[in-house]
C-alpha cells in the first residue's frame, strides 16, 4: 500500500484487521461492538482525555506514575497503591519488552516464569497474551483513568486488545516509537502501522467512545532542541487527526532551563492547536505533558528527589496538563511500589505549592517561545514542502534528508549528524543544524548562545561539551563544566 497521508478506506482497514487478529489467539475475543458497549458503561470519571480536559480547562495539573507488571491481579494490587497512596490522578499500564517486539511466545514465558517465581519476570504487562477479559478487569478495578504505554514499532494487535479491553488512553506514533527505540524498522512501515492505530481510534470516535492518543514527546530524552521533539509531535497529531483521533496529548520532555522548559511546554500546545487548525483539524481537544527529566539520575535518593521536585515545578509553572513523574530508584532500576508513590507525592506537593504562580508571560519566556516557535516551524513546513504537500510522505524525505533528525536515535534512519549543545545558562540549543532547516538568523542565534558558553568556561565549543551535558545530571549539574 502506498504510504499518504489519507484517511484508510473501510476496506483497507477491515482488510488488514483481518489478519492482524489472527497473530495470537487473543485476538479472537476482540468484538466492537461489545467493546463500544463496555467503553459506554464505564463512568465518566474513567475516561482518561475527558479528564485531561477537564483539568485544561481549570487549569490543573494531573500526575501519573509509569507501572507495570507481569500478572494481571499484581498490575491491579500496584496500580491500586500508586491510586490510593500515592494520590495518582492517572495511572499507567507498562507494557513489557516482549510485547513491544510482537514476541508472544517470549511473553507467554515470561508469565508463566513469573507465576512459578511469584514476582515478575518482565518489565510490563504484556496485554496481548493476557487479552481482553483481563484488561476489563483491571479498568473495572480502579476508580482511576488508566492509559496504555510501551514503546512498539507495530503496535496494531495491541492497539486492538487495548481499546476492546477498555483503556481509554494510548501512547505512541510511527516515529516516536521508531526512530528513538528501533534501528532497522522501516519509517514507511510504521507510519502506516500507526495510521491503523489512529484509524481504529477514529472508529471508535465515530462510535462515541472519546480515546485519547498521546505522541511520545522525549523520544531519546537526551539533549532534544524543543522544535526537533515539538515537529514530531506535530506531525504525528496531524498524522492521527487524519485518521479521525479527536483527543491528542502531546509531549516534552525536560531539559532542565526553567524558562525552556516553560516556554516549551506552552509553545506546544499553541503550535499543535494552530497547525491542527490550518489543515483544517478543528475539533480536536489538545493537552499537554510534561515528562521529567529523562537522563541520567543521581543513585542518592536525596538527589533524586531534587531532579524530581526541579521536573514538578516546571510542569506546573507551564501549565502542563500532567506530568509523567520519576522516582528516587531511577538510576538504581525498577522502582518499589513504595518509591513510586513517594515520587508521585512530592510531585503532587510542589504542584499544589505553585499551582497559583505565574511565569508564562514573563519577556524571557515570552522571547523562549518565539525562538522555539520558529524554529519549529523551519522544520514542520519543509516537511510539508518535501511531500509536496503530503506530510507523511514528507515525513520519510526529511529524515531521509536530514531535515528531521534526533540526536542520539538508534535507527539507521536517521541522519544523526545535528548536534545540540547547553548554552550558558542551560538551555538546550543547536551546535551544528547539520540539514535541519534554521534560518540564518536563528542558527546564528544558536551560535551565539554556545559561543558566550564557551567564553565564559575558556574553551572552544565542541563535541566535548556535548559529552560533558549529557553526565552532567548525574554528577549533579545541569550544564557539563569542565572543572566539575
Amino acid at each position: 500500500m502506498e504510504l499518504k497521508n489519507k484517511k484508510l478506506t473501510n476496506d483497507e482497514f477491515y482488510g488488514i484487521q483481518k489478519e492482524i487478529l489472527t497473530q495470537w489467539p487473543t485476538g479472537a475475543d476482540v468484538n466492537f461492538e461489545k467493546a463500544v458497549d463496555f467503553h459506554q458503561s464505564l463512568p465518566e470519571n474513567k475516561n482518561f482525555g475527558k479528564k485531561l480536559v477537564k483539568a485544561k480547562k481549570e487549569g490543573k495539573t494531573l500526575v501519573q506514575p509509569r507501572a507495570g507488571v507481569a500478572l494481571v491481579q499484581e498490575h491491579i494490587d500496584l496500580l491500586t497503591y500508586l491510586q490510593d497512596k500515592g494520590g495518582a490522578d492517572l495511572l499507567p499500564t507498562t507494557v513489557d519488552s516482549y510485547t513491544r517486539q510482537n514476541r508472544y511466545k517470549e511473553a507467554e514465558v515470561g508469565i508463566q516464569e513469573s507465576v512459578r517465581e511469584s514476582k515478575s519476570m518482565l518489565n510490563g504487562l504484556p496485554i496481548v497474551n493476557h487479552g481482553v477479559d483481563a484488561c476489563r478487569s483491571i479498568i473495572n478495578e480502579l476508580n482511576t483513568p488508566v492509559q496504555v504505554r510501551h514503546g512498539t514499532p507495530d503496535a496494531r494487535l495491541l492497539t486492538e486488545i487495548s481499546y476492546a479491553g477498555g483503556f481509554t488512553s494510548y501512547e505512541g506514533g510511527g516515529i516516536s516509537y521508531n526512530i528513538p527505540y528501533a534501528k532497522n524498522v522501516s519509517l514507511e512501515k510504521t507510519i502506516r502501522d500507526w495510521q491503523y492505530c489512529d484509524r481504529l481510534t477514529g472508529i471508535y470516535e465515530e462510535a462515541g467512545v472519546s480515546i485519547n492518543r498521546e505522541p511520545y514527546g522525549p523520544l531519546t530524552g537526551t539533549l532534544v532542541p524543543p522544535c526537533i521533539s515539538h515537529s514530531v509531535a506535530i506531525i504525528e497529531s496531524l498524522l492521527a487527526a487524519e485518521q479521525g483521533v479527536k483527543n491528542i496529548t502531546v509531549g516534552y520532555g525536560q531539559c532542565g532551563n526553567l524558562v525552556q522548559d516553560v516556554a516549551a511546554i506552552r509553545s506546544l500546545g499553541s503550535l499543535t492547536e494552530e497547525y491542527l487548525k490550518r489543515y483544517g483539524y478543528n475539533d480536536v481537544e489538545v493537552t499537554t505533558v510534561l515528562h521529567q527529566w529523562m537522563g541520567g539520575f543521581p543513585q542518592d535518593e536525596a538527589q533524586a528527589f531534587s531532579v524530581i521536585s526541579w521536573g514538578s515545578a516546571i510542569a506546573a509553572l507551564s501549565k502542563a496538563t500532567k506530568v509523567i513523574v520519576k522516582t528516587p530508584h531511577e538510576a538504581i532500576g525498577v522502582p518499589t511500589k513504595e518509591a513510586n508513590a513517594q515520587g508521585l507525592r512530592c510531585t503532587k506537593q510542589m504542584i499544589n505549592m505553585l499551582c497559583d504562580q505565574q511565569l508564562s508571560n514573563t519577556s524571557h519566556v515570552v522571547n523562549e517561545m518565539m525562538i522555539i516557535s520558529a524554529e519549529t516551524r523551519c522544520i514542520v513546513d519543509k516537511c510539508f514542502e518535501l511531500g509536496e504537500g503530503d506530510l507523511a510522505v514528507g515525513t520519510v524525505r526529511a529524515f531521509q534528508a536530514g531535515v528531521l533528525d534526533i540526536p542520539f536515535a538508534p535507527s539507521k534512519l536517521n541522519a544523526g549528524k545535528m548536534l545540540p549543545a547547553r548554552d550558558n545558562d542551560g538551555a538546550i540549543r543547536i551546535l551544528n543544524a547539520a540539514n535541519v532547516p534554521l534560518s540564518k538568523e536563528l542558527i546564528d542565534f544558536n551560535r551565539e548562545k554556545i559561543e558566550e558558553r564557551a567564553q565564559a568556561e575558556k574553551r572552544d565549543a565542541s563535541f566535548q561539551m556535548v559529552i560533558d551535558d549529557v553526565y552532567s545530571i548525574s554528577k549533579g549539574k545541569l550544564v557539563g563544566r569542565p572543572w566539575k
